[in-house]
């Protein structure tokens, strides 16, 4: 008997379903009552706690079982009603994850989704919109993104299949200002245990209008929503939708939870929460305890005598470090540059400790050498890379640039931290990859061969960066050097672009300045000699030649001297998979060293590099219609070998580009980096090479 009572109670509480209307309520949650995916779990308090203090992550919890928000006879949207309390505690007072959502969603572990600015329901091919996900959200948001025209860092928005919300307005709530009006207060999202934070979420079917209020927990529901727009259920969702909770991290962190859920669908409001009964969230760390009074004077008065003996030494520490001085030749650092780029300076003392004297080599470039460190005040292990530069207005200007570049924030693109200036040198220090480069792991003799599914990962990683440096950031970032030895690998073996010595930056929807001709020999686009506009469709060409590099484990161009020993004819990778597409074999393209795979992402990867690869810059794709194709979000346009064969004739003797390939080039066992510098009287070019 006490058994089918507590049963009763459970299904009462729960999930209670009377003519046609479906209702639970959460006051607090048992682990098992709702279904957790990533880094979400519901805590011994009964916390549902969707993130944690982690980098790159994202949570779910949802209500186990499926709902129907359409009507099963007319189809007609259902109406709908919930409230919910939540708190966002951010590791670093200013710096925050992404926010939480509500959201209906087809599926409780929302596959494809990624953590950062997507919030764990959307991803690069369908945050803008496809209609193909069937996910609407109420989003308190905490990062602005301007790819989604936020409107600022602590907002509220209703999206619909897309990322892009159809309303949104900063997060507050109107309430009465004690003289019979009314008064708007705004409302940190991000206020942690000691704000929590309530929302109320009603949606008419008859009329199609979703409203969204929220105010601080504990004050009265306010009467006027903070938003209201209409948004269509019957379309915008699945038969089968479940209902719960997303939340993500990206670079930065915060812990987002959830205290307590109540839900109705069929009309009707929610039942209201009991707040007295919701778990609190953790508090913040607690401060250390005072050190009794007595205690701290006499420590302050033992502090004060050990400050005098230290003085009597203070002379003789002078003297030795002016003794040391001579190892460490003094930094420059102009007005501008104290000024302009402090924050981001390292001391040429902590990187020469850090690379014990600058003896770790772990790599050469055409640039100069590249050190392994580890910085001694963070234990943080790093790459430092050590350039020669010119003049100070053209220091000025690479600074300037890569001060802008240590803001790029992707995780697939390796991390800026710093620099340092001494004399004519610029030392930079970027996170170190334990994995090293990717063409070490394509190219080099004692290195194991790399699996299809290792080298599809890398691919749609460095994709992922690029349409990121394209469209993701305020300016346009073009890149100028994509290949094999520019993509470093993670301890995960996550591809990350790197080097962006070459870049150039131009605000979106300007045009690029035409600058000199640099890239590596097989990856620099055919319309640069002629125009010498860096663009994003030139780093697409490069990206193609990136693609079939990976995918043949072969470089873009390789010399071979001729019968008679004359000048080098380079026999390209093109042609090679044109070749085998045209024979109806494209996938015997392969590097022999992948072994069976999945015949049809290899051929998919292999077209896609000879369309990003075309000659004609119109005829090439820009990286968000890549990176669809890559994800199997979009199909990939038909192609025939022979028309790109005939369009490669027609630029084969392009008088610009063939200075390129009439110059004395090095052994087959180098790669090339061409640098074409473009004078206005008109002279030849001049083309330097530097071995990398």
């Amino acid at each position: 008997m006490f058994q089918r009572r507590l049963a009763a109670v459970i299904l009462l509480l729960f999930s209670r379903d009377v003519a046609g209307v479906q209702e639970f309520v959460y006051d607090g949650f048992a682990a098992g009552k709702v279904v957790t995916t990533g880094t979400a779990v519901v805590t011994p308090s009964g916390i549902l706690q969707l993130t944690n203090d982690t980098k790159e992550t994202l949570g779910h919890g949802f209500h186990p079982a499926p709902l129907r928000f359409r009507d099963a006879s007319t189809g007609a949207p259902v109406s709908f009603s919930t409230t919910f309390v939540l708190a966002i505690a951010p590791r670093y007072p200013d710096a925050h994850g992404h926010g939480i959502a509500f959201a209906l969603a087809p599926s409780v572990n929302v596959s494809g989704a990624v953590a950062g600015k997507y919030l764990g329901l959307f991803n690069t091919s369908n945050s803008l919109g496809n209609g193909l996900s069937q996910i609407v959200a109420v989003e308190l948001d905490t990062v602005m993104d301007m790819e989604f025209q936020d409107a600022d860092d602590n907002h509220v928005g209703v999206d619909v299949n897309s990322l892009h919300s159809v309303n949104s307005a900063t997060a507050g709530y109107w309430h009465d200002d004690g003289s019979g009006g009314r008064r708007f207060d705004n409302i940190s999202l991000t206020g942690g245990s000691n704000a929590p934070v309530q929302v109320w979420i009603e949606y008419d079917g008859d009329s199609a209008r979703l409203e969204v209020t929220l105010s601080p927990a504990g004050e009265p529901r306010p009467a006027l929503p903070l938003l209201s727009c209409h948004v269509n259920l019957s379309s915008a969702v699945a038969d089968d939708t479940y209902v719960g909770f997303s939340a993500a991290n990206g670079a930065a962190m915060s812990s987002h939870y959830v205290l307590g859920w109540s839900f109705r669908l069929g009309g009707g409001r929610a039942p209201d929460l009991d707040l007295s009964k919701l778990p609190s969230p953790p508090s913040p760390r607690s401060p250390k305890r005072r050190m009794p009074l007595l205690l701290l004077l006499a420590l302050l008065l033992l502090a004060v005598v050990v400050l005098l003996l230290v003085s009597a030494a203070i002379g003789v520490l002078v003297m030795r470090r002016r003794q040391q001085r001579w190892q460490f030749a003094e930094e420059d650092e102009e007005g501008w540059e104290m000024i302009d780029y402090s924050p981001h300076r390292i001391s040429y003392k902590d990187l020469h400790d850090a690379t014990n004297g600058f003896r770790d080599v772990i790599g050469v470039g055409g640039f100069g050498r590249v050190y392994h460190g580890v910085l001694p005040r963070s234990g943080v292990e790093v790459a430092v890379k050590k350039v020669s530069h010119g003049s100070q207005q053209g220091l000025q200007e690479f600074l300037s640039e890569i001060t802008s570049m240590s803001r790029l924030r992707h995780r697939n693109l390796v991390q800026l931290l710093g620099y340092c200036r001494r004399r004519d040198e610029l030392v930079l220090v970027y996170d170190y990859m334990p994995n090293g480069s990717l063409d070490q792991h394509l190219f080099g003799r004692a290195a194991p061969g790399l699996s299809w599914e290792q080298r599809a990962k890398i691919v749609r990683g460095v994709a992922a960066g690029l349409l990121y440096l394209h469209e993701g950031w305020e300016q346009v970032v073009v890149h100028r050097d994509i290949k094999a030895g520019n993509v470093l690998l993670d301890a995960d073996m996550n591809g990350k672009l790197s080097d962006f010595g070459f870049a150039r930056l131009y605000d979106h929807g300007g045009d690029p300045h035409a600058t000199h001709v640099v890239g590596t020999l097989g990856y620099i686009a055919p319309e640069m000699s002629k125009t010498g506009m860096a663009t994003t469709s030139s780093d697409i060409f490069a990206f193609g030649a990136f693609l079939l590099e990976v995918a043949c484990g072969r470089r873009p161009v390789v010399f071979t001297a001729d019968a008679d020993g004359d000048l080098p004819s380079p026999a390209g990778i093109v042609e090679l998979v044109l070749q085998r597409w045209k024979a109806g074999k494209i996938t015997e393209a392969r590097d022999p060293r992948i072994g069976e795979c999945d015949e049809d992402d290899l051929e998919l990867v292999l077209k896609l590099g000879l369309l990003c690869s075309h000659p004609d810059p119109e005829r090439r794709p820009g990286m968000r219609q890549v990176v669809q194709m890559l994800e199997h979000a979009v199909p990939p346009p038909e192609m025939s070998p022979e028309v790109i064969s005939e369009s490669m004739k027609q630029f084969e003797h392009h008088e610009a580009f063939d200075e390129f390939v009439g110059m004395s080039f090095p052994s087959t066992s180098e790669v090339t980096t061409a640098t074409t510098r473009q004078f206005s009287n008109g002279s030849r070019p001049r083309s330097d090479f530097h071995s990398s």
